[in-house]
């Protein structure tokens, strides 16, 4: 027995050596996706607060990663609740679709715009932006509590900050 095992395992090793050695090629062309980070999504929020504040505007910002998954949330002094949603569907319209919220906001004032009111996640009203880079949608951001008009220039800062 001990003679089988101490003539296979140079084999053995041998064997896994070469599939190493294979695989090892394929895996440097491997590349992964881009994303939001943590970071990304708290530097996107004070953009959007910074452009906000200067502006006199108090509203809720949510940045949501690629999936439509929550990274930040900030409800700035006296805005109303229902904007904490509000805010987040935005994103998440902006995100699944990979266009602005502001896209349905004028389709929806067109003929047929009342179709865009049965599209699942679809919102149309202006303040949700998505967020790209290189090319590749990475999350979105979603502003309420001012005009739809405003919320979508504070959406426009806070991509610019990213």
């Amino acid at each position: 027995m001990i003679n089988y095992i101490t003539q296979s395992f140079p084999n053995f090793m041998k064997k896994l050596l070469i599939v190493i050695l294979m695989v090892l090629p394929i895996l440097s062309f491997a590349q992964t996706k881009p994303y939001l980070t943590a970071a990304d999504a708290e530097r996107i929020t004070a953009a959007a607060e910074a452009k906000a504040t200067a502006e006199g505007w108090n509203v809720v910002i949510a940045i949501l990663d690629e999936g439509g998954n929550l990274l930040s949330l900030k409800r700035m002094d006296g805005v109303q609740i229902g904007s904490i949603d509000v805010a987040q569907a935005k994103a998440k319209s902006a995100v699944f679709f990979k266009r602005p919220t502001k896209v349905f906001e004028e389709a929806m004032k067109g003929e047929g715009g009342a179709r865009i009111a049965t599209l699942p996640n679809a919102v149309g009203v202006e303040g949700g932006l998505p967020i790209f880079k290189d090319g590749i949608i990475v999350g979105s951001i979603g502003v309420s509590g001012v005009t739809s008009a405003q919320d979508g220039i504070i959406a426009e800062a806070g991509v610019k900050g990213y």
